[in-house]
């Protein structure tokens, strides 16, 4: 059974305000460009990953969710790119699930959100190895700054917080068919 939000009010109330205090143009461009660079820091730890961008050159991805979205082109570098808003998509990916509560649940799980693909069979195979083989090591990037023995210290904490995390997310019930009762548990050892 799907879990619900402990406070159903809480998505109305991010709609709402989503849809009433809109940061400024200028806000969502700067934020897209800080995210494009975190992109292609990642990507630049992975020359698989960039080389498989710049096969797809040129192409540009749509990406949405809510009333948000990001429009990112591949560059013959094999990074990413924010692309002109006039710019038609090769590839659309919008995330289906509107609930942020349960987002961040299937975030937690270790889950891809649902999403509803349209455009470039050929593009959204290779976005799809980027997400499931591209990892940031937030690990290595942190020893550049606070050495090794800091940086480790931080991402055995923050392992142990999202362990910790994971632990309150509901398990998901697997439905059972109608009429087929679950089966019963092995009777434990030294019992009759």
């Amino acid at each position: 059974m799907p879990t619900r939000s402990p406070l159903p009010f809480v998505d109305g109330l991010l709609d709402a305000i989503g849809q009433r205090l809109a940061p400024p143009p200028w806000a969502v461009h700067e934020a897209q460009q800080r995210l494009v660079l975190l992109l292609n820091h990642v990507l630049m730890q992975e020359p698989q990953a960039m080389d498989r961008l710049r096969r797809q050159a040129g192409r540009t991805v749509v990406a949405r969710w809510r009333i948000f979205d990001i429009r990112l082109a591949a560059t013959p570098a094999g990074l990413l790119e924010l692309a002109t808003p006039s710019a038609a998509p090769d590839l659309t990916l919008t995330i289906t699930e509107d609930s942020p509560w349960q987002l961040t649940q299937a975030a937690l799980r270790g889950e891809k959100p649902p999403v509803r693909i349209e455009g470039d069979v050929q593009f959204a195979a290779e976005v799809n190895w980027l997400v499931d083989n591209v990892r940031w090591d937030l690990e290595e990037d942190l020893s550049r700054v606070f050495g090794d023995a800091a940086a480790h210290a931080m991402g055995r904490a923050a392992r142990a917080l999202a362990d910790g995390l994971r632990r309150f997310v509901p398990a998901r019930e697997a439905p059972s068919a109608p009429g087929v009762s679950p089966a019963a548990p092995p009777p434990s050892p030294g019992r009759a």
